[in-house]
C-alpha cells in the first residue's frame, strides 16, 4: 500500500471530544499573520442538516481507505546535531523548547509531532569538521582502517559525540522515533578513487556477492569475510547498543551522484540489488528482521526506471525505494507505482507524495545556522548553504522557517490521539464546485486504542486561491464540507487549514474496505492549474514565505522525503 503525505498551510485541530463539531483551528497563512497559530473559535463550527453546496464542496469519503501516514521530520546531519548541540550550551532552555516544538506528539497547541529522524551513516555533506575524533578529517567513515574487510576497526565514536546526545534527547521526547541510516559513501578503501568523495564501489568487493544468502569467501561492502556483521549491520548494531533502535536502512544516497566535492558513491541498480540482498539476509540472521531496507534513494526523474530494475531484480530484499525532489516531477512516481503497488517508497512533497502513496514526510538539515552552514568544507552542495526547518544564531536565539510550519502543520493532522496508538490513514475526498481548483485536500481518519472511542477526523486544506499567475491577489474560499450526510462550512484563507473532529466508528454499521494501493491517484479538477509539485514546491511555499530572516537568500531546504507503507 502506498501513500503520499499531504502539506497545507492552514490547519484546524479540534481538542475536546465532540461529536462532528470543529473546536480549535491552527493556521499557517500566505501573509504570514498565522504561523502554526491555534485559533479557538468562540463556539464550535457544526456540522448539521445538508443545504446548498457552496462553490468549493469538500466531500469526505471515509469508505475509502488508503495508506497510514507514520510521520514527517527531517535529517539529523553531523552540522545538524553540532548546531543544536552549540544552542543547548549557548541557552538549554531555548534548545529543548526547539525540540519539544518539533518533536513532542502532546495535543498541546505548541507541539508539532514530528516522529521520523533521518541520520548519515559517516560524513555527508553536512558534516562540520568539530567534534570528530580525528580532528583533522573532514570526512569519515564508520571504519576508515584500509582493508579491514573484517571490520575489526569499525568504530561507532568515529561520527562526532553530540550526534547520538542529540538524537537521545529527542527520544526523551518522543520515544516512538522513528531513526533512519543510510550512508553517503562506503569507506574510502572500498571504492575505485580510494576517497568518498566521488566515484563508485569496487568490482571486486562486489562480484563473488551471491542472490542465495551466504556469505562467500570475498564479499562485497554489506559484508564481512566469513559470516560476522557487515559494515551496514555493523552500523545498525552500532546504533542499536547505543540505545537507539533503527527503523529503516538505505543502502546508499542517490547512488546515481558522483559529485566529487562531498561524499557521493555511485552503484547500478544490479550492483544496488546484490548489497540489498545480502544486507537483508544479515539482518534477518542477526535478529532484525524488523528494520526496513530501502533502495534507489535518488531523484524523480529516474523513478521509472533506477527503482523499476532494482524491484525486478531483487525487490524480495527491499520494502520499498525513496524518491527525492531535486530533478523530475512527483507524477514519475507513478511509474513506479503501477509497476510494483505493494511496496513502499519515499517521496519528497507532501501533496503530490500523499496522492501518490507515500507515508512519510522529511525536509533535509533539521538545524544550520543563519548562513544555512556549517557545511562540509569544499562541498559545492547547497551553493555553499542550504536552509534549515530551524535557524539557530550565534547568540542562542531561533527562528523557524516555512518548512517548520507546512510539516507542523501536517503532522498535527496524523499523529496519534492517544498515547502508542494508531497513526492517521488517508481516506477519500475530492472537491466539487465551480472554485474545486481552488483547494488541494486530503483527508484523515485516526483509530482509537479503545473501540468505545470515537474516531478523529480531519482535513488538510491548502487554498491556493492567489491569482499568482497574473497578480497577487490571494482570495479566500468559503467551503462545504460534507460528512455521513452532514454538511459544515468554513471559509478558508489563503494558505493552509486543516480540519479535526470527532465521530463514532463505522457509522449506520458502514463497511470500511482498505482500497490501499489499488486505489486510484486523486484529483480534483481536470481544471485544476499546474500541481506545484518536484522542487518547486517550496515554489509555493516560497511565495508566501520569503526567506528574508537572516538576510541571506538561502537555497531550499532540499531534501523533501516522503516514505510510505513501513
Amino acid at each position: 500500500m502506498h501513500s503520499l503525505l499531504l502539506l497545507f498551510w492552514t490547519f484546524i485541530y479540534i481538542s475536546h471530544v465532540a461529536s462532528q463539531q470543529i473546536w480549535d483551528i491552527w493556521q499557517t497563512t500566505w501573509d504570514r499573520q498565522k504561523l502554526f497559530t491555534s485559533l479557538a473559535p468562540s463556539s464550535p463550527i457544526n456540522f448539521g442538516s445538508p443545504g446548498a453546496a457552496a462553490s468549493a464542496d469538500i466531500v469526505v469519503s471515509e469508505t475509502t481507505t488508503y495508506q497510514t501516514i507514520n510521520g514527517f521530520g527531517g535529517t539529523l546531519t553531523d552540522s545538524s546535531a553540532l548546531t543544536l548541540n552549540n544552542l543547548k550550551s549557548l541557552n538549554s532552555a531555548n534548545y529543548w523548547s526547539v525540540l519539544g516544538h518539533m518533536f513532542s506528539v502532546a495535543d498541546g497547541a505548541d507541539a508539532a509531532g514530528f516522529s521520523y529522524l533521518r541520520v548519515p551513516i559517516g560524513a555527508s555533506d553536512f558534516s562540520a569538521k568539530e567534534g570528530k575524533a580525528n580532528a583533522t578529517a573532514t570526512v569519515y567513515s564508520l571504519d576508515d582502517v584500509s582493508g579491514d574487510t573484517s571490520f575489526s576497526k569499525f568504530n561507532m565514536n568515529n561520527s562526532p559525540s553530540y550526534l547520538f546526545s542529540v538524537i537521545k534527547d529527542i527520544l526523551s521526547i518522543n520515544p516512538a522515533l522513528k531513526v533512519h541510516v543510510l550512508p553517503w559513501s562506503p569507506p574510502a578503501w572500498m571504492k575505485t578513487t580510494g576517497t568518498m568523495n566521488g566515484g563508485t564501489i569496487q568490482s571486486s568487493l562486489v562480484s563473488a556477492c551471491s542472490s542465495s544468502f551466504l556469505p562467500p569467501a570475498h564479499c562485497c561492502w554489506t559484508y564481512r569475510i566469513a559470516s560476522d556483521p557487515t559494515y551496514l549491520l555493523k552500523a545498525v548494531q552500532g546504533f542499536q547498543q547505543m540505545g537507539i533502535n533503527i527503523y529503516a536502512v538505505s543502502v546508499q544516497n542517490e547512488p546515481e551522484n558522483n559529485n566529487p566535492t562531498y561524499p557521493t558513491c555511485t552503484m547500478t541498480p544490479a550492483v544496488e540489488g546484490q548489497i540489498g540482498a545480502s544486507l537483508r539476509s544479515l539482518l534477518n540472521n542477526n535478529g532484525l528482521s524488523n528494520v526496513k531496507v530501502v533502495g534507489y534513494e535518488h531523484n524523480w526523474n529516474d523513478a521509472g526506471a533506477y527503482p523499476v530494475t532494482l524491484m525486478n531484480d531483487d525487490g524480495g530484499s527491499y520494502d520499498g525505494v525513496a524518491f527525492h525532489c531535486y530533478s523530475g516531477s512527483v507524477s514519475n512516481q507513478a511509474s513506479f507505482h503501477n509497476a510494483f503497488p505493494n511496496k513502499w517508497y519515499m517521496d519528497n512533497l507532501w501533496i503530490g507524495s500523499l496522492e501518490n502513496f507515500a507515508e512519510v514526510g522529511l525536509m533535509f538539515n533539521l538545524a544550520l545556522d543563519g548562513q544555512g552552514q556549517p557545511i562540509l568544507p569544499g562541498s559545492s552542495s547547497c551553493g555553499g548553504g542550504c536552509r534549515p526547518i530551524v535557524m539557530v544564531n550565534s547568540d542562542g536565539s531561533f527562528s523557524y522557517n516555512q518548512e517548520f510550519y507546512a510539516l507542523a502543520q501536517a503532522s498535527k493532522a496524523i499523529i496519534p490521539k492517544d498515547a502508542g496508538g494508531p497513526w492517521g490513514k488517508r481516506i477519500g475526498v475530492s472537491v466539487k464546485g465551480s472554485l474545486n481548483w481552488a483547494l488541494r485536500v486530503g483527508a484523515y481518519s485516526t483509530k482509537r486504542s479503545s473501540s468505545s472511542d470515537w474516531n478523529r477526523y480531519a482535513l488538510v486544506v491548502m487554498n491556493w486561491n492567489d491569482n499568482a499567475a497574473s497578480s497577487w491577489n490571494p482570495q479566500p474560499v468559503t467551503a462545504t464540507i460534507e460528512f455521513r450526510g452532514m454538511q459544515a462550512t468554513y471559509t478558508f484563507p489563503v494558505g493552509v487549514t486543516t480540519l479535526w473532529w470527532f465521530a463514532a466508528p463505522n457509522a449506520q454499521g458502514l463497511v470500511v474496505p482498505d482500497v490501499g494501493s489499488e486505489a486510484p491517484l486523486l484529483t480534483n479538477s481536470t481544471e485544476a492549474p499546474e500541481p506545484r509539485l518536484g522542487r518547486n514546491e517550496t515554489n509555493v511555499t516560497s511565495s508566501y514565505y520569503n526567506n528574508t530572516k537572516s538576510g541571506v537568500s538561502l537555497p531550499d531546504n532540499q531534501e523533501y522525503y516522503v516514505s510510505d507503507d513501513y
